[in-house]
């Protein structure tokens, strides 16, 4: 039976569990006649499939749908599966959601950059379809549970759009202080554009992305002069610093002391 053009409930194997308890399959993917074969075979499954044409709508589906496993394109038009993975990945509807990339994107960095942004498998599109339905199998033999009949509300609040985006630029920002994009390509990462990337940090921290790189980079830095041994040179190239004596300015006007001073302090020792 289909439901509109984009869902189709698989029929219920041996008459038993009604279609709200068949694991939900979303397919996100620009081009899906690329992959007609693949799409044929899943629809044969006991499982309710839905496809999204764009990482837009992908997103609004997933959100709205809660899918118990996500197939996704790399390469589609205006925001990319890198970046609809980032932000899938903040939002509690979908945080815990496994999440397959099936690309013809299939370079070493780009299978590693899937995995890291959170994907649980990398799956070329030049692999068999058969090959693609046994993976989607293990993942959801692995993560599915049939839904409980009253399913409790979420234990903190659904965050908006743009708070959604704001997690994820920051998480990026996090992962990559040595080394953070120009605002244009971190605003991309994270599925929007640098204007909007900017007034979002300006609204809900009051602070512009470059005064929020700043004040993580010297909080990172401040951890690591707590808790390792690293020199103050290793510490500022590490959170991004082109040179210890940048990084020393910059700590000394937010914290009020050196880098050595402070750590000198943190391990109980007063500077003479």
């Amino acid at each position: 039976m289909h439901n509109g053009p984009y869902e189709r409930h698989a029929a219920t194997v041996g008459g038993g569990a009604a279609a709200g308890a068949l694991p939900h399959i979303l397919l996100i993917d620009d081009a899906p006649e690329d992959i007609r074969a693949t799409l044929m075979l899943l629809k044969t499954q006991p499982w309710r499939l839905s496809v999204a044409s764009d990482a837009h709508q992908g997103y609004q589906r997933a959100l709205a749908l809660r899918p118990d496993l996500i197939v996704l394109d790399v390469h589609m038009p205006h925001m990319d599966g890198f970046s609809l993975c980032r932000l899938l990945r903040e939002a509690p509807a979908t945080r815990l959601t496994p999440i397959l990339f099936l690309s013809s994107a299939n370079t070493s960095l780009e299978r590693l950059e899937g995995l890291a942004v959170g994907a649980v498998d990398y799956i070329p599109k030049s692999y068999a379809p058969e090959e693609v339905l046994a993976r989607i199998r293990i993942h959801l033999q692995l993560t599915w549970r049939a839904p409980a009949p009253a399913q409790a509300p979420l234990a903190e609040p659904e965050p908006q759009g743009d708070e959604i985006v704001l997690r994820a630029a920051m998480r990026l920002i996090e992962h990559q202080l040595d080394e953070i994009p120009s605002l244009p390509r971190l605003a991309q990462k994270v599925g929007t554009h640098e204007k909007r990337l900017s007034a979002i940090f300006r609204e809900h921290l009051g602070l512009t992305v470059f005064a929020y790189i700043r004040d993580a980079r010297l909080r990172r830095g401040q951890a690591l002069l707590c808790e390792s041994a690293l020199s103050v040179q290793d510490v500022a190239e590490l959170v991004g610093f082109r040179n210890a004596c940048n990084f020393t300015t910059a700590f000394r006007q937010r914290i009020g002391m050196t880098p050595s001073q402070f750590r000198q302090q943190s391990l109980g020792n007063e500077p003479a």
